[in-house]
């Protein structure tokens, strides 16, 4: 062990704090600036959006049930912004990544909230479940933030683990789902495509082009068929440790090598990839399960079961329980199947609610969470992880932490009060106390 200490300039003092810039973050950044707070948003990548943009993943999931849209007000905003040519209620959105990145930046430019790229939580200091200041490290060096309010979207829980604070990780074993690294094709002939992605892997597994026999294949979506240029989710990382960094380099770069297993199986198995080529892979793994922070609340199975209403409702959301497969077994493909297919599944105009107590984490009075570390049983986090529904729940975080900055404490926060404000932010919330 090392003893360590320095000095460290308090360079800013806000309001709210927001770690992590992903779709939560920014969602949570621009609602608690929009209703008057002073927001500092710390995002580690050189870009905001995290798993849309960094990671290169190609399309948006559900922003609706069929019926109406649920990611209503700054999810909406974004969605529209980055893509105003393909309709709002698209099962799957192709994403153009760099009008994305642009969306954020032009959002965040216009707005009152200040901001850093390029910069990561590495120490949080509380006392007594209350947090004091957090540490950030840069290119300038190690710098202090003060807040009255902190919020956590930095996906794997960061800023909660590292204050101290109660979280749950992966299944019974602590093992979590896959990772994928997604990737940029460009040479796909899409006039010529006739079979799915997945059409021909048991004949490839005989040919034996792939190290690993993973029948879980999201595939290749198009984002611009006249140019043949197509996003993709293809291959798992299996046995991957988001906590570590060791096991992000050797998945990273198996991603990496995987890349030319599936290259070659798109060339020469599925027509219209016969010149098919992976021109990009992502900056960093798309990781679907981390930490999971303990919070008040933790949305369960259960809920999605009842679709759930919440008197402290923030939103509704309506996407399957998607946990990938875990191992290469045949059985897992079909357990996936089953779930994300049929069991855990709603329709048209299903949905369940998320309360605001699922975004409050138990060990602390001046933090909030959004996105894919809130209060969630396993099950639930696979459904509210995708993007969509970290907007909504980003977007009711920076609500509420405008509300508690007076106090500094989240569960002061008046249900009431928190779902007017939502609602002037554009908010979908059909069971409002009146």
């Amino acid at each position: 062990m090392i003893a360590y200490s320095r000095n460290i300039p308090l360079k800013y003092e806000a309001d709210v704090f927001v770690a992590g810039g992903g779709p939560a973050g920014v969602a949570a950044a621009l609602a608690a600036s929009r209703l008057g707070k002073r927001v500092f948003l710390a995002e580690a990548q050189g870009m905001f959006g995290g798993a849309g943009t960094a990671g290169l993943v190609p399309s948006f999931a559900v922003f609706g049930d069929g019926v109406r849209i649920l990611a209503e007000g700054i999810g909406r905003e974004v969605r529209e912004a980055a893509c105003p040519d393909v309709p709002i209620d698209t099962k799957w959105t192709p994403i153009r990544v760099e009008d994305l990145k642009r969306t954020y930046d032009r959002l965040l430019a216009e707005s009152t909230v200040n901001y850093s790229l390029f910069t990561s939580v590495c120490d949080v200091v509380s006392t007594d479940g209350h947090v004091d200041y957090v540490v950030l490290t840069a290119k300038s060096g190690l710098f202090a933030v003060k807040a009255s309010v902190y919020v956590d979207c930095t996906g794997d829980g960061d800023l909660c683990a590292l204050g101290g604070g109660r979280f749950e990780a992966g299944d019974e074993s602590g093992d979590v789902m896959p990772a994928t690294l997604c990737s940029l094709w460009a040479g796909i002939d899409y006039g010529r495509v006739t079979l799915g992605d997945g059409a021909r892997l048991e004949d490839a597994f005989r040919d034996g082009v792939f190290t690993y026999e993973d029948r879980h294949l999201s595939g290749i979506f198009h984002t611009d068929q006249a140019l043949g240029i197509g996003g993709g989710n293809v291959g798992h990382t299996f046995g991957v440790d988001p906590l570590d960094e060791r096991s992000l380099t050797r998945s990273i770069m198996w991603g990496r090598k995987s890349m030319l297993e599936y290259r070659r199986y798109y060339r020469e198995y599925i027509p219209g990839y016969e010149r098919a080529e992976p021109v990009m892979t992502a900056g960093m793994l798309g990781v679907r399960e981390s930490r999971r922070i303990v919070c008040d609340y933790m949305l369960n199975i259960d809920d999605f079961v009842a679709q759930s209403v919440f008197e402290d409702e923030i939103g509704r959301y309506c996407y399957p329980v998607d946990i990938h497969v875990m191992t290469t077994d045949k059985s897992e493909y079909s357990r996936f199947q089953k779930e994300y297919g049929s069991q855990y599944r709603y329709g048209k105009g299903e949905s369940y609610g998320i309360p605001y107590r699922a975004l409050i984490p138990a060990s602390f009075d001046n933090m909030l969470t959004a996105g894919r570390c809130m209060g969630a049983d396993r099950r639930m986090q696979a459904s509210i992880r995708v993007m969509p529904g970290c907007f909504i729940t980003g977007q009711a975080a920076g609500a509420a932490a405008a509300l508690a900055a007076d106090s500094g404490d989240v569960r002061r926060v008046d249900t009431a009060s928190l779902q007017e404000k939502l609602a002037s932010l554009g908010a979908y919330l059909p069971n409002r106390s009146k």
